[in-house]
């Protein structure tokens, strides 16, 4: 039996992804788009408009003492790549509840990254779920019972696309999911440059 001591003294853990994040211009252009959305489904659990992210791969709980191993691979990993540029466009659901949108732009080199990302981090010795990578960006989750405001919100995004931006900095962030019953908060635990951001065919 393990003991009272050994139990606190077990590593603390952290909740982790590797994402890109949305230039301001580009979130507050798709915030006016939800606007009225935010009027008639306030009972969405929305994300906060600063928080807005396109995972590239969900590493879950870790050891806080494994995050240090991530950060000279991913700084390697993101200095010899070049930025994808990106727009967000339409909407879409998942299982009726959490509401997204979707991501246009350099797909294929987007898939390249959260590939490249992935490998990184198994190398690291990190275990991954396998799934498939869906690119989109998650903008509210409905509560229990609610099958029908997800689907209603994304048919008034499916016209919408947005401007295109450079997705500049690969982004090591920390979460609270599961950790309180208050609002979801995320923080860069830390962010390296993507390539050198100029406009495609400069």
């Amino acid at each position: 039996m393990k003991s009272a001591v050994h139990d606190q003294t077990r590593p603390a853990t952290v909740r982790v992804f590797i994402a890109l994040a949305p230039p301001d211009p580009a979130k507050e252009e798709l915030a006016r788009e939800l606007r009225p959305a935010y009027g008639t489904h306030p009972h969405l659990r929305w994300n906060r408009i600063e928080d807005w992210h396109i995972t590239l791969a969900f590493l879950g709980e870790l050891p806080v003492g494994t995050v240090p191993l991530l950060r000279p691979p991913l700084a390697h990993l993101a200095a010899g790549r070049r930025s994808p540029w990106l727009a967000l466009r339409g909407g879409g659901h998942f299982d009726d509840r959490v509401l997204w949108s979707g991501i246009d732009g350099d797909l294929d080199e987007l898939h390249a990254l959260a590939t490249d990302v992935r490998t990184t981090v198994k190398d690291c010795g990190v275990v991954l779920e396998e799934r498939p990578f869906r690119p989109h960006l998650t903008l509210a989750r409905a509560r229990r019972g609610d099958r029908s405001s997800a689907g209603e919100i994304a048919q008034g995004l499916a016209g919408f696309t947005g401007r295109r931006w450079p997705a500049e900095r690969l982004h090591l962030v920390g979460s609270n999911v599961g950790r309180s019953s208050g609002p979801i908060h995320y923080r860069d635990i830390e962010a390296w440059p993507l390539g050198d951001g100029r406009s495609p065919g400069s």
